[in-house]
């Protein structure tokens, strides 16, 4: 299984959660963990998914991510698992 970290901050609009799990879907990519918040007026949201069936390469599925965010107001950034854990490890 290939696992990858997504997150989304922004201010909070409706959208945003079926527009990321639509291009998920679309791509093949399933979603393991969702945890969302909202503060106040600002969304955030972690996903653990697995890339593991997809077709695109990762650098695709992140630059599409990116544009994603850009055009609905979000920030989106994708890790893959073992980077985020060595980037977090104490």
């Amino acid at each position: 299984m290939k696992k990858t970290i997504i997150t989304v901050v922004g201010k909070d609009t409706v959208g945003i959660i079926a527009k990321v799990c639509t291009y998920l879907a679309d791509n093949q990519i399933n979603i393991l963990d969702i945890s969302q918040t909202i503060v106040q007026d600002y969304f955030n949201m972690m996903m653990i998914v697995d890339t593991n069936h997809t077709h695109k390469e990762f650098g695709v599925i992140v630059e599409e991510l990116v544009k994603l965010g850009e055009s609905i107001g979000v920030i989106i950034k994708c890790q893959k698992e073992e980077i985020f854990n060595q980037m977090h490890r104490i």
